[in-house]
């Protein structure tokens, strides 16, 4: 466990952007046009997780999006999406800026270092992983194997002054129901120590809050204050479970220290290079867990909905939920680093939707769920105004035909790194090939999920042929020969249509059939192997796509004026797009330009390394949901390319990824 006694690390300036559109709040009232942005910038929230739920942390300390018990659950903290819909702030009396924040090394418990005028305040902050604790009936929402490790269901905060004296304060307030219910705090017991809300939501439990400060009750608030000189503790935990809080100092030092051993533990199971690029690496490794969900085996594409793609526009989605092909390729960069274990749990979580011959479709729910309505949300002002504010995604019926290519490729690399394939699995897998197989050469919504018209995409079709490729790879391993000699024949049907349908002119892979549009999702023809690095018609896409879909070097996923997809605005550059675009130009042999573009993107993160969905090319902010499993896989895949990649050609090093080609 690391000493509250480390150095304080050198903060980085926050975003000062100033806004023009006021903001309107839940209750009516209006952030002045002309000023700073009531609400942080995006990238300068936090990240914690226990692999059941997760939260954000402001800057100023406050939690300001949290949804229990899972985290497609309804908000009790959404200050993220309106000023007035909760939050949980420890710090400092009267300082909103922190002096520093930073991980615990190879942890997701986040440390945040003030200095006021009188003094040095240090405050932790992690949700909790702890020993199995169902161990006298079993686990009500666990389907997947039980670990050493599960969720406390609590969020812990630890406080210490360092140096002088501070005055402290906490104040807690949960608006549970994105905001639509007001919390009602009472004491639990005879002492000041500890208070509880009954919660009205149907799926919500009732919340506790236990602090070794006194804790008194104004309004809808918990609050606390005391004065912290030199050597003085606190904590603070908010549960919503029966489990424990604790009652000491040592009690909560010992969990806090149990939940770094838990992540420590589970990142030293991973192989990274000794580079410097080694903790970008860590980082979203450590995201990309997080963004798990144990019960189940799920993986979330965000931990958040409606951060706007567009400042102030209408992109503005709902990513808490399960997409089959986001998963899958996350797990590529699981795998690139050793960290496979997960796949294990996420192809269990396949195995399950499908039961009963049930279709796979492109996303879910946590638990399993297949229909996610639709809704909004009027009632939030949304963050900055952008509006609407979402639940749930309409998305999860769309016609996606990428998504079995996603789910082949990967567990062809997972059944290739063990030299078997799971028997239980076989039918599925099966079955994904032959939808493929039937739907190859209809035209679908696409990798980006436009709302407009169906289209024939050529990355759906590449995907589809991968589906037959590595269907037929995997039948042959697991020894179904005429299956393998059934789906090689489509996969090559396919591979020929899509070079003579889904190539323009020039020799460049299009957007889709017909159009001589550029869509970024064409960078993964090397990366999964469509054809070689060194076609020239492979060489042609990667440079027209770097040189002619791009802003100030960053890539857009297409030109929304030359795209139908259903909606109005323009958008940032996506930040996984940019990332392809650095392992395409690996692949194609321009690394000198592939390591500038990635020394670029790098420096785009935020102060904790953290990244959104898309990055404004000409400010740098990010955009849209946060963090975004999408982004942090393409990071790692990116970074693995650049490093073996001059470890060859300078003959230096011994670092080799996982499980990739």
């Amino acid at each position: 466990m690391d000493s509250f006694d480390d150095e304080p690390d050198t903060a980085r300036p926050v975003d000062t952007t100033d806004l023009d559109a006021p903001v309107t709040h839940a209750g009516g009232a209006q952030v002045p046009t002309g000023r700073r942005s009531a609400f942080p910038g995006i990238a300068e929230y936090a990240f914690l997780s226990d692999c059941e739920c997760n939260a954000l942390v402001a800057p100023s300390g406050a939690i300001e999006w949290m949804c229990v018990p899972r985290p497609d659950s309804p908000s009790i903290f959404a200050a993220v999406l309106d000023r007035g819909a909760g939050s949980f702030r420890v710090g400092p009396y009267g300082a909103r800026v922190p002096v520093a924040r930073r991980y615990i090394p190879g942890t997701l418990v986040l440390e945040t270092t003030w200095q006021t005028p009188t003094g040095w305040l240090v405050v932790r902050d992690a949700m909790l992983m702890g020993p199995w604790h169902n161990v006298d009936q079993r686990s009500q929402t666990h389907r997947r194997t039980p670990t050493d490790f599960d969720a406390e269901h609590m969020l812990l905060r630890t406080i210490l002054c360092v140096n002088g004296t501070v005055d402290v304060e906490v104040v807690c307030e949960p608006l549970p129901d994105y905001g639509r219910e007001a919390a009602r705090w009472e004491y639990d017991g005879q002492t000041y120590q500890s208070l509880v809300t009954r919660v009205a939501h149907p799926t919500t439990p009732d919340l506790r809050l236990s602090s070794s400060l006194r804790l008194g009750v104004e309004d809808r608030r918990a609050q606390g204050r005391t004065r912290m000189a030199a050597g003085d503790k606190a904590y603070v935990a908010l549960s919503w479970s029966d489990r424990p809080a604790p009652g000491t100092w040592p009690d909560a030092a010992d969990a806090m220290g149990r939940t770094e051993q838990y992540w420590r533990d589970w990142i030293t199971q991973g192989v990274f290079p000794d580079h410097p690029w080694r903790s970008y690496l860590q980082r979203s490794a450590l995201t990309l867990k997080g963004l798990t969900y144990a019960p189940t085996g799920a993986l979330l594409a965000a931990a958040t909905t409606s951060l706007p793609e567009t400042p102030h526009g209408e992109r503005n989605w709902d990513y808490r939920y399960a997409w089959v092909r986001d998963s899958t390729f996350a797990l590529w960069g699981l795998y690139t680093l050793g960290l496979d274990r997960e796949a294990n749990d996420f192809f269990a979580f396949v195995h399950d939707v499908c039961r009963d011959d049930r279709e796979l479709q492109i996303m879910y729910g946590v638990g399993g769920e297949d229909r996610l309505e639709e809704s909004t949300l009027d009632h939030l002002s949304g963050h900055e105004g952008a509006r609407p504010v979402r639940i749930g995604n309409a998305a999860y019926d769309q016609q996606q035909h990428d998504m079995w290519g996603a789910v082949l490729d990967s567990v062809y690399l997972h059944a290739r790194s063990r030299e078997q394939l799971p028997e239980s699995l076989w039918p599925v897998l099966k079955a994904q090939v032959e939808e493929a197989a039937r739907h190859w050469h209809e035209p679908d919504r696409g990798l980006w999920e436009v709302r407009g018209e169906p289209q024939h995409f050529t990355s759906s079709k590449v995907m589809c042929w991968v589906a037959l490729d590595r269907g037929a790879r995997l039948a042959r391993m697991y020894d179904e020969g005429d299956y393998a000699e059934q789906w090689q024949k489509i996969a090559d049907e396919i591979h020929a249509d899509v070079l003579e349908h889904g190539v323009d002119s020039r020799g460049i892979f299009v957007q889709r059939y017909g159009s001589d549009a550029l869509d970024a999702s064409l960078l993964l023809v090397p990366l999964l192997r469509f054809l070689p690095a060194d076609d020239p018609r492979v060489v042609a896409t990667v440079d027209a796509i770097a040189n002619e879909l791009t802003v100030n070097g960053l890539v857009l996923r297409y030109r929304t004026d030359e795209t139908d997809d259903g909606l109005s605005g323009e958008e940032g550059t996506f930040t996984i797009c940019s990332f392809w675009l650095v392992s395409a130009l690996v692949e194609v042999g321009e690394l000198d330009r592939a390591r500038a573009l990635c020394e670029r993107l790098l420096s785009f993160a935020s102060e904790l390394n953290l990244y959104a969905e898309e990055i404004d090319p000409h400010s740098g902010r990010h955009l849209g949901n946060f963090p975004q499993a999408f982004t942090h896989l393409a990071l790692i895949n990116a970074v693995v390319h650049v490093v073996r990649a001059e470890e060859r050609r300078d003959g230096t090093g011994h670092f080799e990824a996982a499980h990739r080609g």
